[in-house]
């Protein structure tokens, strides 16, 4: 059986992705479990921790109520039956629970498989409550007059996409950029929620969308996306290869961040190339929040194009390796979105928080493909 969506596009994600001229289209082509790579290998260890979060959120849902963008998917009622009975159990009653209750499809780019899978983290910075001495960075609030609107909530062939701004005599007006937030201009600047030590991590914050900021009174605040001012996100990766300071080959987080660091009288003018800027909120309790609304689960949520494929869908992944990261072949969970994470067969794996995952997230850019389990 082949099944097809049409496409559209827009979390904030690593910075090193193209966008095609001509979106391609993503086809669902049914499977069978045998055909799976891998499949019987994976322990669920943390899937089904993922797994049942995302069921907690779908059970609350309207029966009625479509899951999201890919059509297939059907509607919460669709899948509440499988999640009243999903629980955590040894690898193989998962496996079974799996291969009874559901198909696997096979996502395409047109017919092709394969597509590009980068990684994201939970970013390490340093900062106080107040401005003062090496603090002079802010991060701020989500403002009260930032409206962000989720097009597909007014036409179904927009689910996933979004917009943003302020109302001015009654209509929506775009919203500053990043350049004129970063320097003043715009009427928001007393909604600071932290202050931190270094611009260039306030940049990379904002690429990955939540942080964990060691605070100078030795507390530990964590940060979450809390909205975005509606700028269609631009890799400052795609800028520098644009130069020819770095190529395809070499793109990576830890290669940027060099750049800017060795030329800081170019940095702010690079970084403002992307008009996309993040406000956040503290987060208490589990955390970071992905677009789904509920907590990331390190090498279990994948960031997916919202706008083609919906939140809480279960996913095998057969992700290759590189000289920096394993391959990578498990099931997750499609929980988070990103600014740079469009097209079918694309995915942004969250690695977690620490300096491991950083080093694996900052320079993941493997190939690989995915399929969608739906329930029968």
């Amino acid at each position: 059986m082949i099944l097809a969506a049409c496409t559209g596009g827009q979390k904030q994600a690593p910075d090193v992705t193209t966008a095609p001229e001509k979106p391609p289209q993503l086809v669902l082509q049914e499977t069978t479990f045998a055909a799976l790579p891998n499949w019987g290998s994976d322990n669920f260890a943390g899937f089904a921790d993922a797994f049942g979060k995302s069921c907690a959120r779908i059970l609350k849902g309207d029966p009625a109520k479509k899951m999201g963008a890919l059509p297939q998917s059907g509607t919460y009622g669709d899948w509440q039956p499988a999640c009243r009975s999903f629980v955590n159990g040894a690898p193989t009653d998962l496996k079974t629970f799996f291969e009874t209750r559901f198909t696997p499809y096979a996502v395409l780019a047109d017919n092709e498989p394969n597509g590009l899978f980068t990684g994201y983290y939970e970013a390490s910075l340093r900062g106080s409550r107040t401005k003062g001495g090496v603090y002079q960075t802010p991060l701020y609030k989500r403002p009260d007059d930032l409206v962000m609107v989720q097009l597909g909530d007014f036409r179904d062939e927009m689910k996933g996409q979004r917009i943003a701004g302020r109302v001015i005599d009654g209509n929506l007006k775009p919203y500053e950029s990043r350049e004129q937030i970063v320097n003043g201009q715009w009427p928001h600047n007393d909604q600071v929620l932290v202050w931190v030590d270094n611009p260039i991590d306030a940049f990379f914050v904002q690429i990955q969308g939540s942080g964990v900021v060691q605070m100078d009174d030795n507390s530990v605040m964590r940060i979450g996306y809390a909205g975005q001012n509606g700028h269609v996100y631009y890799a400052i990766g795609r800028e520098l290869i644009a130069r020819g300071v770095l190529t395809k080959e070499n793109v990576s987080m830890q290669s940027i961040r060099e750049w800017l660091t060795s030329n800081p009288s170019e940095a702010d003018t690079l970084m403002n190339t992307n008009k996309s800027y993040v406000f956040f909120t503290q987060l208490t309790g589990e955390g970071p929040i992905g677009g789904e609304g509920v907590a990331l689960t390190p090498m279990r949520s994948l960031a997916v194009d919202r706008s083609l494929m919906s939140y809480g869908l279960p996913l095998w992944v057969d992700i290759k390796g590189s000289n920096t990261t394993p391959p990578i072949n498990h099931m997750m969970v499609a929980q988070d979105t990103g600014g740079a994470i469009t097209g079918p067969v694309r995915g942004d794996v969250f690695w977690g928080y620490g300096a491991t995952a950083e080093a694996a997230a900052g320079t993941m850019k493997s190939q690989g493909q995915y399929w969608v389990l739906l329930p029968r």
